[in-house]
């Protein structure tokens, strides 16, 4: 589980190394990039908190790393806790702050909207349900948190049909093939959340 999901996680963590080396070298300010270059702290917080999340909470799922060492995963939680909150309130600052690039329209303005602050709530609710030792859903809204944070990974996959055809190139499209995104990867958190129970159910059946 780890490998495949840092995996998913290379091409976007490969992308903002290549995001902030460009922005400590110096790199061709472009009408693409200049965003960027005009307030450059949000966005490298922003790509240093996810990247470290998405890689480093993949571990998380290791049951047999959890059994052997309950104490590196409760210390990588201390970790995980504060970059997951700061990649999802970072995201949510550059959402209102940075100018849209191209095709990013009012639908994905509100959709980021909508999952930034989930994300933020999803780990808040974790933090606070370890905290009263309920282990189950301490383990849910942070799977749940962590989907969302790779949404990145899945939005490489949900884009190739956007990007092999320049005739759907549009706001709408654009909103849709991020927004799947996160879909996919909340469904397939959800899945795997209920897969227990499911299997629970056959077993007394």
């Amino acid at each position: 589980m780890p490998a495949l999901l840092i995996a998913l996680s290379a091409v976007p963590v490969i992308a903002g190394i290549v995001r902030v080396v460009g922005l400590a070298g110096g790199a061709e300010i472009t009408p693409e990039n200049a965003r960027f270059f005009a307030a450059p702290v949000p966005a490298v917080l922003h790509i240093f908190s996810v990247s470290v999340w998405c890689v480093l909470g993949a571990f998380q799922f290791s049951s047999g790393l959890r059994r052997r060492s309950p104490g590196w995963h409760r210390a990588a939680g201390r970790v995980l806790v504060p970059l997951g909150l700061a990649a999802a309130l970072s995201g949510l600052w550059l959402t209102r702050t940075y100018p849209p690039a191209d095709h990013d329209g009012p639908l994905l303005h509100a959709i980021r909207l909508v999952v930034g602050s989930a994300m933020a709530l999803f780990i808040c609710l974790g933090f606070v349900a370890i905290r009263r030792r309920d282990i189950a859903g301490h383990r849910a809204w942070m799977v749940r948190g962590y989907a969302l944070g790779l949404g990145a990974g899945t939005q490489v996959l949900t884009h190739v049909p956007w990007l092999l055809f320049g005739g759907i190139r549009d706001e709408l499209s654009r909103a849709i093939a991020m927004g799947a995104g996160w879909a996919i990867n909340l469904a397939v958190a959800e899945w795997i959340l209920r897969r227990p129970r499911r299997e629970a159910a056959r077993q007394e059946s």
